[in-house]
């Protein structure tokens, strides 16, 4: 019985240890918690189809918009990096897959020498081997590392859909605040014009004294202001153009000359609705997705830290040839041999210790990183829809007071020019109505540009369909 119990005791010993480490490894993560849809606050826009976001460039009525975004997304570094990172994630994915494998390496070796301290002069030796090892994946390490694998090769294509929606929206806000710069700049340049008119016509009244010197000193300075403004903005939109130059890998100048025939009009976009359920919200934020492989990653690599502390089980066999000849005379020999071999860390200083420690610290952090995400996504989206509503109901306010003060400004300046108004009234007016204009075009572009930072919150019509989950190509 003595033998029997001698053999069971470390099988015991050894589901006993499989068991503690199946109870020490950390849990996966669950899905996304968002608040209920009772807290939101944000007033949902309707009007269309929530899966239209996947289309939702060429919605745009200005077709050059959509594109801009095809070329920077087609020529972009950072798109280029991610398709690197990529490539990355799955060789390292058949790297672990491969270490579950037997392994089978081929030696050979011929050599011939010369030996003065014998009578036998040269000698010749050759010999071949063919040696194969298979790790036994007793407590899950291997798997573990495939898991891990994985998760980051599925993170690393999930990264690539965040950097293309991600671009999108940076390249439509970009073309969206250069065409308001450039309706801006019309206003400012039609100002402009307008006030050195008045300032030449006014200086010959000051000349034949139909007007005060004072008089002349205001029209010119506010003739000088306009110029200011007007030179101000016009630079203000060559660095925007600038900008969007370097996102589209194209020359400014050809830029300029592809935009020209749509100068200083705002894109409109098509509308969409607004899924209700925070839940849909989530699962269409590829970097959300890509927020979880990363915590599913980091569990799984304990699962490899912890899963040191205990015995690795291999086995190895080798069959080999070797020869010999000297002075003539020959020797073949034969040589094979299997068996297994067990290693159990015994004292490492602390090694393993720590590099669970670090481990278990890498998922905390990845956790956290998760929680992080999913909190700003509820808050972007917010934040979006609240610029957007605010944005929509200013809009004909804006309209209905840049059109009232241009017909007030119309009128005090048609007083002045026949003498019954005076040069600082319309001064006034034409400021008034300068701001209005001005107003008007700003809360345009805020909710252009709400209703791209609401195409980027929501994920850009990414769907977990758009991203086929990596899976092992080798199951052994």
């Amino acid at each position: 019985m003595k033998p029997d119990v001698l053999r069971l005791r470390p099988l015991g010993l050894g589901l006993a240890l499989l068991l503690l480490a199946g109870c020490s490894t950390p849990r996966l993560p669950s899905a996304p918690s968002p608040p209920p849809a009772a807290a939101w606050s944000a007033t949902l826009p309707h009007g269309g189809d929530a899966r239209a976001l996947s289309g939702w460039w060429p919605r745009f009525d200005d077709p050059l918009l959509a594109a801009l975004i095809d070329r920077a997304q087609a020529t972009s570094p950072s798109l280029a990096q991610a398709t690197a990172r990529i490539r990355q994630a799955r060789a390292g994915l058949r790297g672990a897959e491969a270490a579950r494998l037997p392994r089978l390496d081929l030696n050979a070796q011929a050599n011939r020498g010369r030996s003065t301290a014998t009578e036998f002069g040269s000698v010749s030796q050759y010999g071949a081997s063919a040696d194969a090892q298979w790790e036994i994946d007793l407590f899950g390490a291997r798997r573990a590392e495939v898991a891990a694998a994985t998760a980051r090769a599925e993170q690393a294509t999930l990264g690539w859909h965040a950097a293309r929606v991600s671009l999108a929206a940076e390249v439509a806000q970009s073309y969206v605040a250069l065409r308001s710069c450039e309706a801006q700049r019309t206003v400012l340049d039609q100002d402009a014009g307008s006030q050195r008119q008045i300032a030449g016509l006014t200086s010959e009244k000051v000349r034949v004294g139909f007007e005060a010197p004072a008089n002349g000193a205001l029209a010119d300075a506010a003739a000088a202001d306009a110029s200011n403004r007007a030179i101000a903005q016009r630079a203000d939109c060559d660095v925007l153009l600038q900008t969007l130059a370097v996102l589209t890998d194209q020359a400014p100048a050809a830029l300029r000359d592809g935009l020209a025939p749509r100068s200083a009009q705002l894109p409109s976009p098509a509308q969409f609705s607004v899924a209700t359920l925070p839940a849909q919200l989530l699962a269409q934020r590829p970097d959300i997705a890509a927020a979880e492989r990363d915590v599913v990653a980091a569990a799984a690599e304990v699962g490899v830290a912890e899963a040191a502390r205990y015995p690795r089980l291999s086995f190895a066999g080798t069959l080999g040839i070797a020869g010999l000849r000297v002075g003539g005379a020959s020797s073949d020999a034969g040589t094979w041999g299997f068996g297994p071999s067990l290693s159990l860390p015994i004292f490492d200083g602390g090694a393993i210790a720590a590099r669970e420690e670090g481990a278990r610290g890498r998922y905390d952090e990845a956790r956290a990183l998760l929680d992080d995400r999913l909190r700003r996504a509820v808050g972007e989206v917010e934040e979006a829809l609240l610029r957007l509503d605010s944005a929509t109901r200013r809009e004909a306010d804006a309209e209905r007071a840049a059109l009232g003060f241009r017909d007030y400004f119309a009128a005090a300046e048609e007083r002045w020019r026949i003498g019954a108004g005076s040069l600082i009234d319309r001064e006034d007016a034409r400021r008034t109505a300068l701001a209005a204009q001005s107003a008007l075009l700003t809360v345009q572009r805020e909710r252009v540009l709400a209703w791209i930072a609401l195409y980027r919150a929501l994920g850009g019509g990414w769907s977990a369909a758009d991203a086929a989950p990596v899976a092992p190509s080798r199951n052994p």
